[in-house]
């Protein structure tokens, strides 16, 4: 099998939002599955591409996701097994309640390659392009994304959410202790990234207790993802080409 799978974040449906790269992966594509919040500007552009099977898979409202999701699995599938460059089209960004991880592990899980192309994110480009900025020194340090269908379940945020630090390469260490104040579990495990998107991007594994008790020199820009999300990272690490990776054990 030569084939492979690109999962790939279309923005929030402006087409000039859309990446370079996601442009190029579209036109070398064979078969392209989209979802229905693409956008009506990047519909427009995929039914304008020549030689390209175009495959719409968006769920329709009230409809089942597992059901659709079970049929979008089947039809990459079907695609990289026949030696075809496969576009899973995604509004946004793909890991913003995308579904990435459960489509992650069946390409895993059936020895498919795929490549995971990042998307503009509704969640900074609509309140930017209205001129709301997201943080500010004084009127809002950070900000919390949720799904409105999960509300009521703010409380559990803390204890099971995944939690993103910008900028925290320089002090991660005190990041660490901040977190073990705060009433984290010092064993929750945490992903560093350092160089993100760039060819050089290096990936630490480590716990919240580690990055307390073992010097680490990382490289700015860094970023620190901390949660149970990160297990599943580090299961997959390997086989999406993340090679420069440390894994610090305690």
């Amino acid at each position: 099998m030569s084939g492979k799978v690109y999962i790939v974040g279309a923005g929030p449906g402006n087409f000039e939002l859309l990446t370079l790269k996601a442009y190029r992966i579209l036109n070398e594509a064979d078969v392209i599955l989209y979802d229905r919040l693409v956008g009506e500007e990047i519909e427009e552009f995929l039914r304008s591409l020549k030689g390209k099977e175009v495959i719409y898979v968006g769920k329709e409202r009230g409809e089942r996701g597992e059901k659709r999701q079970q049929e979008i699995n089947r039809l990459m599938k079907k695609y990289a097994t026949e030696g075809k460059v496969v576009v899973r089209l995604k509004g946004g960004d793909p890991g913003v309640f995308g579904r990435l991880a459960e489509e992650m592990e069946f390409l895993f899980n059936n020895n498919i390659p795929f490549e995971v192309v990042p998307g503009v994110s509704s969640v900074n480009a609509a309140p930017v392009s209205s001129n709301i900025p997201l943080t500010h020194p004084e009127a809002g340090f950070g900000f919390l994304v949720v799904s409105g269908r999960d509300t009521v379940r703010l409380n559990e945020l803390i204890g099971s959410g995944t939690m993103i630090v910008l900028m925290g390469g320089c002090t991660a260490k005190e990041v660490a202790l901040n977190l073990i104040k705060s009433g984290i579990n010092p064993e929750t495990e945490v992903a560093v990234i350092e160089r993100g998107s760039f060819k050089d991007q290096r990936v630490t594994f480590s716990t919240v207790k580690s990055l307390t008790e073992v010097e680490f020199d990382f490289k700015s820009p860094a970023l620190i993802v901390i949660g149970d999300i990160v297990k599943l990272a580090k299961k997959y690490s390997r086989l999406i080409g993340l090679d420069k990776i440390r894994d610090r054990k305690i």
